[in-house]
């Protein structure tokens, strides 16, 4: 079956603590909070540069990412399951961005993606669930879910490995010695509505306890072709509810831009020039996009050719500008993706923007 749900994504500092006079880390109440209310899956991924409202850069060519990395963490259930945390979670939460996001929600009985609508040509965004150790026919999950979605034509897909989190409500976290078989990983990737629903249903069939979620999303631009700009849309909704937007920019490792990766290039550029609120660079293991064949982390490999994806989330009229210079930076290579964020909020001690009122708007 697929059915609607909504995922929630905080970013902030690895090593914050609970807001108050809870010492815990910031990271392992939340999972706490899922694990207690047995959400369906979350997942922990380590950024290698961010910023945020208070313009503090972090980056892995720096000593202030090893002591403090950037963190995504993503929860994502049916909605009423995610309601029920999400006030508890920004309430611990005393600087970073907590989002919500809709999606369907997609189980092993799922036939075909029912009810998925698209407007204006955009696209779908699918992003699979599974185990460090998972196998499909005898294969990395990882692996095999990548080539399976090469081989439908998806556009571009990249798969993130996560260091804690929850699957089916029992936490999973990593160990330095161990096998980490259910440590959960992250494959997001792009197509049209039909390539992912064909995938969806394959991938469905073959994991023994599937996780997947669908999105809708906008493909604005794929090696170096513009395909269409990101969503004009009003910076609220009909009942004043603030919209935010998210650009997602999925490029290589290895290319440049000025001598720079693109993905460095681009956090400093809307660093330096105030254009965005913040981002986030995440670094995949394995992913492909374009015509590329999948690529990545190999036992025995002269250089290193990892996926990487920028992540900005940010009001409409900002968004617009950031996509300017992501436009300008990615001229010949990457993916750019963008989709609307119905609820966010950004938070930077005593200063709060946003709520997580979820805003409604037919686009």
């Amino acid at each position: 079956m697929n059915q609607p749900c909504l995922k929630l994504t905080a970013y902030f500092g690895e090593r914050q603590r609970v807001v108050g006079n809870d010492a815990r880390f910031l990271a392992d109440a939340m999972f706490d909070v899922f694990g207690s209310n047995d959400v369906a899956t979350s997942v922990m991924l380590r950024g290698i540069a961010s910023f945020g409202a208070s313009h503090e850069l972090r980056t892995d060519v720096s000593l202030s990412l090893s002591e403090d990395p950037a963190v995504a963490i993503a929860a994502v259930d049916v909605e009423p399951k995610i309601r029920s945390v999400v006030d508890e979670v920004a309430a611990m939460t005393g600087r970073g961005l907590v989002t919500l996001e809709r999606a369907r929600l997609v189980t092993r009985q799922h036939r075909a993606l029912e009810n998925f609508d698209t407007h204006n040509g955009d696209a779908a965004k699918l992003t699979v669930y599974v185990g460090r150790q998972e196998r499909i026919a005898g294969k990395a999950a990882y692996y095999a879910v990548c080539q399976l979605l090469h081989q439908h034509g998806f556009a571009g897909a990249i798969t993130l490995l996560g260091v804690d989190g929850t699957a089916h409500g029992e936490r999973y976290r990593a160990k330095f010695f161990g096998r980490n078989v259910n440590v959960p990983m992250m494959i997001i990737a792009i197509g049209s509505t039909a390539q992912v629903s064909a995938a969806a249903t394959e991938l469905a069939a073959a994991t023994p306890n599937p996780l997947l979620t669908v999105e809708r999303v906008r493909l604005c631009k794929r090696d170096g072709e513009v395909f269409a700009r990101p969503q004009q849309l009003p910076l609220t909704d009909d009942h004043g509810r603030t919209l935010w937007q998210k650009l997602m920019v999925y490029t290589d490792e290895t290319v440049t831009h000025d001598g720079l990766p693109i993905h460095r290039a681009l956090v400093q550029r809307l660093l330096h020039s105030g254009t965005a609120r913040g981002a986030t660079v995440l670094r995949g293991i394995w992913g492909f996009n374009g015509d590329h064949k999948p690529h990545g982390d190999k036992v025995f490999q002269l250089a290193r050719r990892l996926p990487v994806t920028t992540i900005i989330v940010d009001t409409p009229d900002s968004i617009a500008r950031s996509f300017d210079v992501v436009d300008e930076l990615t001229g010949r290579h990457g993916l750019v993706t963008s989709e609307m964020v119905p609820a966010a909020l950004s938070l930077d001690d005593s200063h709060r923007l946003g709520d997580i009122t979820l805003a409604e708007l037919d686009y």
